[in-house]
């Protein structure tokens, strides 16, 4: 990880291949361990902070469960209305604070960058939880770690088609910089307007990762994995705009059937109308699992962040 901010985790940037396959390691041995006890006490002393400007459900919970599972506790703040923000407190005010009572803290907040204004003025372990259009870094593990369960990273060259909200996709934005340590093929699906940001080709042309552009939906055709993001309302300026591209593509189980059988289909939830229902009792059908996932590779963030090791 990237030395100036070790003990935080602010971005997918921040991880090499070691790091990621320990995380994964790690992750995989408290999956194991939670399906034999309910908790593993190793954090009893330990309090977390999860600060959530911006709505969220699984992503809090997730973090929330995971302290409780590690035996530890927490404290949380949901929504500018119902914090000091509200009354003109600053960040900076509201986070010092925050360093005052806990150990460690995770933080979604609408303008990109703020987890790092956190880690740069206070003392405890910060987690990037989601900012603005920028990154969701424990989203992007929790996805890696979905795939490599389902497909293996690490057998195959896998072919990874993303399709919907490409631009504004911060979930797609973590998991590019995870995948480029890896050898896979990614096709990006979705209305040229709401395309690639050229940061990310940059990105991936760079580690030589090959990619491709595409509005046809048929390019996702013989995927191993099927990425599909919501088109995101609330990054739209122009309602108009929004309402366009909202059911541009629709993923069911007709689609899968014929067009990628043995896919599996992700999507970082919440979903809207792009992934159909039909294809909820199918094997192809992750998305669920992968939510689940995130209680354990945030437990190993957690852990990692705090420098305690599980046996």
């Amino acid at each position: 990880m990237h030395k100036r901010f070790s003990n935080s985790i602010l971005s997918a940037k921040q991880f090499n291949k070691n790091n990621l396959l320990e995380i994964l390691d790690v992750s995989e041995k408290i999956e194991r361990t939670l399906k034999k006890q309910k908790e593993i006490p190793l954090l009893k002393e330990y309090i977390l902070a999860t600060l959530f400007f911006e709505p969220s459900t699984r992503t809090r919970l997730s973090f929330e469960a995971a302290m409780h599972r590690l035996g530890g506790k927490v404290i949380t703040s949901v929504g500018m209305q119902f914090s000091s923000l509200a009354k003109g407190e600053t960040l900076f005010d509201t986070l010092k604070m925050v360093e005052a009572y806990a150990d460690i803290c995770a933080i979604r907040h609408p303008v990109e960058g703020a987890s790092v204004l956190a880690a740069e003025n206070i003392s405890i372990p910060v987690i990037n939880a989601g900012d603005g259009a920028g990154e969701h870094p424990t989203q992007a593990l929790l996805d890696l770690y979905t795939i490599n369960k389902h497909k293996s990273l690490i057998e195959k060259k896998l072919k990874i088609a993303f399709i919907g909200d490409i631009r504004y996709g911060r979930t797609i934005h973590s998991l590019i910089h995870l995948l480029k340590h890896f050898e896979c093929e990614l096709t990006f699906i979705s209305p040229s307007e709401i395309s690639l940001p050229e940061k990310y080709k940059n990105e991936l042309n760079s580690h030589s990762i090959s990619f491709l552009e595409n509005e046809n939906l048929n390019k996702a055709k013989g995927a191993d994995v099927l990425y599909v993001t919501r088109i995101q309302e609330e990054r739209f300026t122009d309602r108009k705009i929004y309402e366009k591209f909202k059911d541009a593509y629709i993923i069911d189980k007709d689609f899968v059937f014929k067009s990628c059988p043995k896919a599996i289909v992700m999507h970082p939830l919440p979903r809207l109308n792009e992934v159909s229902t039909n294809l909820d009792d199918t094997p192809n059908a992750v998305y669920f699992d992968q939510a689940k996932n995130g209680l354990y590779t945030r437990m190993a963030l957690i852990l990692k962040l705090l420098n305690i090791n599980i046996e």
